[in-house]
């Protein structure tokens, strides 16, 4: 026999308690990331210097990385609660100490581009930011580490090249040509995403899905649709809204779609875009060209970090970074 709790007078008030606090977090995570309140700036400034306050002294390249606009970026990705921003920061400042991305030169990972399937391009999206042009179908070599640092060593150049006040970037990405065989081994992606996720949170605009494979954007849809709301008791509730936040960056687009075009056009000048991009714009990867641009910007990127790259160089005999290290694991995925 099963026996029936009676609810009393107080359990009805418990759970609508349970309720309006669960209300007021999404509300006020929906605020925060809209930006557009005073309530939210006012709490951008608080949040910002309580982080600041968690995290304590830092030193070096830490301090220099952590500017209010940084701690801002890490605060939102965790809707705005410091003590899993703090968490989150503390792991990037971790993981920046052992793997040295500012470290890594463009002649250690110069043959991953050859084929250019990641470039920085030559201009700009209407706001401003700097564009990364992805090409998978353009992958050529099967080293997982490489590939990843490549890979971030173009997220740090796309952010050196950032306007002033600028903390994000466009991602242009072409599936021409993509097959299951130039495709990256799947431990591989999984471990980029993490790296994408944990170190380089809210530096991603929106992100262009260029002529995917169908699949692509069914599975992201059923996916996205498919993950329930979360109450307050049952878990983090504002999983769902980070879901629906991240979910507004991806944009799949197909040139010979009239509705896809004219989504470009509200973000690009169709003259500077790739024509695979619908635009009329011509960019064809120049190996050479790219690599004296990549090689001047190193010089910047040493200078900003102040680092002294003839003594760098010295110091680790044949040129090859000290930071050659395995990135972090892909975190276990919930079961």
């Amino acid at each position: 026999m099963f026996l029936r709790r009676k609810h009393s007078q107080k359990d009805g008030s418990d759970q609508r308690d349970s309720k309006t606090r669960n209300y007021r977090v999404v509300k006020s995570s929906m605020l925060l990331k809209q930006g557009s309140s005073l309530f939210g700036e006012f709490c951008f400034l608080f949040r910002v210097s309580e982080l600041r306050t968690a995290i304590g002294p830092l030193s070096g390249r830490s301090a220099k990385y952590c500017t209010d606009a940084c701690l801002r970026r890490y605060l939102e990705a965790r809707n705005w609660n410091v003590d899993k921003a703090k968490k989150m920061l503390e792991e990037t400042l971790k993981w920046r100490l052992t793997y040295k991305p500012e470290e890594i030169r463009w002649h250690e990972v110069a043959h991953e581009g050859e084929t250019g399937k990641v470039s920085r391009a030559n201009f700009h999206d209407h706001q401003g930011r700097t564009v990364l042009i992805m090409r998978p179908g353009m992958q050529n070599t099967k080293s997982a580490e490489n590939n990843i640092r490549h890979l971030v060593y173009l997220l740090e150049n796309a952010i050196m090249n950032l306007a002033e006040g600028q903390e994000q970037m466009s991602w242009l990405i072409d599936f021409t040509g993509f097959s299951l065989n130039t495709s990256i081994p799947i431990k591989v992606a999984r471990d980029i995403v993490y790296i994408l996720q944990g170190h380089y949170p809210e530096r991603l605009a929106v992100a262009f899905l260029c002529n995917p494979p169908k699949i692509f954007e069914a599975f992201y849809k059923t996916s996205y649709e498919s993950v329930p709301t979360l109450d307050a008791e049952s878990g983090p509730c504002s999983l769902f809204i980070e879901l629906q936040y991240v979910a507004q960056k991806v944009k799949f687009v197909y040139p010979k779609n009239k509705d896809s075009m004219e989504l470009m056009k509200s973000y690009f000048d169709v003259e500077d875009l790739p024509g695979e991009f619908g635009g009329n714009g011509t960019l064809k990867y120049d190996h050479e060209e790219f690599s004296r641009l990549m090689a001047e910007d190193d010089v910047k990127t040493a200078k900003f970090w102040g680092i002294d790259d003839k003594l760098y160089h010295i110091a680790n005999g044949s040129g090859h970074s000290a930071a050659e290290v395995a990135p972090e694991p892909a975190a276990p995925i919930a079961q």
